[in-house]
């Protein structure tokens, strides 16, 4: 059984104590003992410090001493006076990031964000089948935007921890406020699954602690993803799918997210880019794209969904060419609780 804590807990790092910095190079050994003034060569070169910002001035120094070949050579943890047990070593980028942004960590730590539900809509009857759950705080003294708090969750190696977070927060959110039968759309992130059956072990439990049906769950990858190693994502698709769960690609048309890349991995739903859906009505460039679209969903048996509906006139024309759901603010924004009756 492969054991990892990626997505599992977030190690501390000390308020006060000491930090060992260390490398397996002699060289930039030398040149960081030198930096620190130390005339006797340790390995690993341990420097006291009381507080937060001690340890970041530390941090800054060799930030702004080396250059980013040198410190990715180096790796820091951190133990207290009293006790001698010494956090988990990182790579000094993922150290530093975490140093610098403690809010971001305590956010991540205690969880304080929740999921908001956008609904999404059947248009040829303008009713609603289902949500997407999308991140927002709880806590007014750490507000933060999500796409932000994600990207220091990757610079800092939390990634797959915030991600798996996130999905079992969605999960939470719509068993206690949905009924089964209807669609749940949840974001995530591919590159923070290594191994899927065993990084999805935990979302695949609150599942199930949940009493969510699985047939009501697509998993949506995610529009800041890179799609580049198709064969480690057919290997999540398939874990999803196996769970009786489907799977979504996010901002078809759009970047990443080709044809060539929907016929490869057929999902189950393809979610239409708003950059093509938005005055489409008025567009026949767009508008040939999207019958096409429409073409290729039928003979793959693929349900397509246009984002970003701001319009009467989007809804109108999505629906007479046979785009079977919709999103957007046209319908709703995202809210806590979620819409249960239109107002349009």
């Amino acid at each position: 059984m492969i054991s990892c804590t990626k997505c599992q807990t977030i190690p501390n790092i000390h308020s006060a104590g000491y930090i060992e910095i260390f490398t397996t190079v002699p060289q930039l050994n030398q040149s960081l003992h030198d930096l620190m003034g130390r005339k006797q060569l340790d390995h690993p070169l341990v420097i006291p410090f009381v507080g937060q910002e001690a340890l970041a001035d530390v941090c800054r120094l060799i930030a702004s001493n080396f250059n980013q070949a040198a410190v990715d050579m180096f790796f820091c943890s951190t133990y207290s006076e009293n006790e001698r047990e010494k956090s988990q070593p990182l790579s000094f980028s993922q150290f530093y990031s975490r140093v610098q942004h403690p809010d971001y960590i305590e956010i991540m730590k205690n969880s304080l964000f929740t999921s908001h539900m956008q609904p999404i809509i059947t248009l040829a009857d303008q009713s609603i089948t289902g949500y997407e759950f999308l991140m927002r705080p709880t806590s007014e003294d750490f507000l933060f935007y999500p796409n932000e708090l994600f990207e220091m969750a990757r610079q800092s190696g939390l990634q797959s921890f915030l991600d798996s977070a996130a999905r079992i927060a969605s999960l939470k959110v719509s068993a206690s406020h949905l009924e089964n039968g209807t669609k749940r759309f949840i974001n995530f992130l591919p590159s923070s699954i290594y191994d899927p059956a065993h990084c999805l072990r935990t979302t695949f439990q609150a599942v199930n602690a949940f009493k969510i049906d699985p047939n009501d769950l697509v998993f949506e990858v995610v529009e800041t993803e890179k799609i580049n190693e198709i064969a480690h994502l057919k290997k999540i698709f398939k874990t999803y799918q196996q769970e009786g769960m489907k799977m979504a690609l996010d901002d078809v048309g759009s970047g990443f997210a080709t044809r060539e890349i929907l016929l490869e991995l057929k999902p189950d739903y393809a979610k239409i880019d708003r950059s093509l859906i938005s005055h489409s009505d008025q567009d026949p460039v767009k508008q040939k794209y999207l019958i096409e679209m429409v073409s290729l969903s039928k003979e793959e048996g693929i349900t397509l969904l246009a984002e970003g509906i701001e319009r009467k006139e989007e809804v109108d024309f999505c629906r007479e060419i046979g785009i079977p759901l919709g999103q957007g603010y046209y319908f709703g924004r995202p809210a806590k609780e979620p819409v249960t009756a239109l107002q349009v």
